[in-house]
């Protein structure tokens, strides 16, 4: 049996890939990495480092064509400046029941859709995604709710003759879950990137960096890509 994991480069994304490498092995894993105009390739390239980790294949695909009529202020042609405030602020302030300013419309459905298409063409029975609850409160980010994924799953496995199925093994759980699950697996945290922004460090300031920092404060553990990023920055002093 094959997986293929859709892999960003963060925290999420990575879990899912060591849980899935961890139940297929390495060589029956692949790592499919999406460019979709976002307005740097910190997470990319954070992707390669750890599918290069895993030892697993790893795929790139280009939708970023489909996304430039977004005004989602995590693409390019945005203007918008993204919020540096938590998820949870975000929410309070629209009310809830409306996406916040960093959703890509329709993200998850166009990337599993186009993840579909590939697994199958490549003998994959399954689909892994990191969707998880706190992105699917309040309507932060709809194509990560329950609703979604099994209509998702529903959709891909009709469509594909029965052959495939979708994996969102967090979809009900939250970030400092998915933390602890990695870290009792072993996860690389310290090559993933979250920021919203392409900085030389993370922000430490958008909703991302936050909830990233509150995972890990929950397991009472410190973020090892910022242990990194402290080492690195030490050794370009010496």
């Amino acid at each position: 049996m094959k997986a293929l994991v859709l892999s960003s480069g963060g925290v999420d994304s990575t879990t899912a890939l060591g849980m899935a490498v961890d139940k297929y092995g390495s060589s029956n894993v692949i790592a499919l990495s999406v460019s979709y105009g976002q307005k740097h390739d910190k997470e990319i390239k954070a992707a390669t480092a750890v599918a290069e980790h895993y030892g697993v294949e790893q795929l790139f695909l280009d939708l970023t064509k489909i996304f430039e009529y977004s005004n989602s202020s995590l693409l390019r042609q945005s203007t918008d400046k993204i919020p540096e405030q938590s998820y949870a602020r975000q929410i309070s302030e629209t009310g809830g029941g409306k996406p916040v300013s960093t959703y890509v419309p329709f993200r998850n459905g166009l990337f599993l859709s186009s993840a579909a298409s590939i697994a199958l063409s490549k003998e994959c029975s399954v689909i892994y995604y990191g969707a998880h609850a706190d992105d699917a409160a309040g309507c932060a980010y709809p194509d990560c709710s329950p609703v979604f994924n099994d209509a998702m799953n529903t959709a891909i496995w009709e469509g594909s003759g029965r052959q495939l199925r979708i994996e969102a093994p967090f979809v009900n759980k939250n970030k400092a879950d998915i933390v602890k699950i990695g870290l009792a697996l072993g996860v690389p945290y310290e090559l993933t990137w979250s920021c919203y922004e392409g900085g030389d460090e993370p922000c430490g300031k958008c909703g991302t960096c936050i909830d990233r920092a509150a995972a890990f404060a929950a397991n009472g553990v410190e973020d090892p890509a910022l242990k990194m990023h402290r080492r690195s920055g030490r050794a370009a002093e010496n």
